[in-house]
């Protein structure tokens, strides 16, 4: 089975090409950096040949190339030596602490200390001359210099992979951010589009097609007056948002945003449209003024209500009640349930699932759906919306 030997890099190529050719060229010149040892001659061009093809590996096989490296030197020695040789083995040193591994990077510069240290010690005993201290020092040069400036510059790599990675993941975040932004916005903006033009399309689709349906100059007549009454208002609705949509525009927020009390109005409206509502606000007058967003989703939530019930509720009484609790404001409405006897407006449901959403956007609880009551002459059938909307005391101390 052939074994696929890794491809060197490159500037590995180069460094070994570079090197042996010094190399070569040195021992041409005769300079050496030990002349006089056993052996002379051509012996210091083996070394020399292996280190250079070991630069080759010095990137795809750091520690492989490191123990080789280490043979060759020592057997260099034993020649006449090469100041190229030399220089690759010092290379190699140091590649094997920057692209080899975690362990390693760690092992190295320790074990060519210790190396150091024992050369020193060792040569110092056995010529006890000061002198001895220099090959100690060549040593350290050679092994745990390169270790130490690999230790340096891979620290520096790490370092900087780490600083990349966290600008990626914080741009990442961000992103996310933005998305999740943008679509929190857009769909408030749904919501807000929903429940301002959906009232009044409703109720001029239930009026026009009584219109067509009657033909009774009166009838018609009333019809096409609540049909402008609210193709007005619509419109009034419509051009308030599209000023907040439109980036020209100095307006940040609805001209007049909704409160509970315009509650009145609203009841009063859908009564111009049909609808036979009971208002039922067990509000303390004197209460604390609860939180915008809270009087905000209250209104939006009753304003729904009898739009669903304009569009499918059956002939009977619509009821709207309000109760302030410590900490909650609780909000049902209760319509006929039933085969509408009328025209009706066709429904999407978009608008019970904006009520669910602004009521869990506060944290509060929603429910809608038919149940059963004794007060309703529809087989005992009604259908009810019941919201809680949590009130925090704090917020309705800053408030006041």
């Amino acid at each position: 089975m052939a074994v696929s030997l890794p491809r060197p890099h490159r500037v590995d190529v180069s460094i070994a090409a570079l090197s042996l050719v010094c190399g070569v060229v040195l021992w041409s010149l005769g300079l050496h950096t030990s002349p006089g040892r056993m052996l002379d001659g051509t012996w210091a061009l083996i070394p020399l040949a292996v280190l250079a093809c070991l630069e080759l590996v010095r990137r795809t096989a750091p520690q492989t190339a490191l123990a080789l490296g280490t043979l060759a030197m020592v057997a260099d020695q034993f020649t006449e030596g090469n100041l190229a040789s030399l220089m690759m083995f010092t290379d190699i040193v140091y590649a094997a602490v920057v692209y080899g591994t975690p362990a390693a990077a760690r092992r190295i510069p320790l074990t060519t200390g210790l190396v150091t240290v024992a050369v020193t010690i060792g040569f110092l005993a056995w010529f006890q001359k000061p002198e001895a201290i220099l090959i100690g020092v060549l040593t350290g040069v050679v092994s745990f210099g390169p270790a130490t400036t690999g230790v340096l510059v891979r620290n520096h790599r790490e370092a900087t992979e780490a600083a990349k990675l966290r600008a990626e993941q914080t741009a990442l975040l961000a992103e996310m951010d933005r998305v999740q932004a943008v679509t929190a916005e857009r769909a408030r903006m749904a919501r807000e589009l929903h429940d301002m033009v959906a009232n009044h399309l409703s109720a001029i689709a239930i009026h026009s097609t009584a219109a067509l349906s009657l033909d009774n100059p009166e009838t018609s007549k009333d019809a096409l007056a609540v049909i402008r009454e609210n193709s007005v208002e619509g419109l009034a609705e419509m051009r308030r948002l599209i000023g907040i949509l439109r980036s020209d525009s100095g307006d940040l927020e609805p001209a007049a945003a909704p409160t509970l009390d315009g509650l009145g109005a609203l009841v009063a409206g859908a009564r111009t449209n049909g609808l036979d509502v009971a208002l039922d606000d067990a509000r303390a007058p004197e209460g604390p003024k609860l939180p915008a967003p809270v009087e905000l989703a209250a209104y939006r939530i009753v304003q729904e209500s009898l739009t669903n019930a304009l569009k499918h509720a059956a002939p009977g009484l619509v009821t709207v009640s309000l109760a302030q609790e410590p900490r909650a404001l609780t909000i049902r409405v209760t319509s006929p349930y039933g085969d509408p006897s009328g025209p009706r407006a066709p429904g999407s449901g978009a608008g019970v699932v904006g009520m669910r959403e602004r009521t869990e956007l506060l944290g509060g609880t929603f429910e809608a759906g038919p149940e059963t009551s004794a007060d309703t002459d529809h087989d005992g059938k009604v259908w009810s919306v019941f919201a809680t909307l949590p009130v925090d005391p704090a917020d309705e101390g800053a408030k006041e």
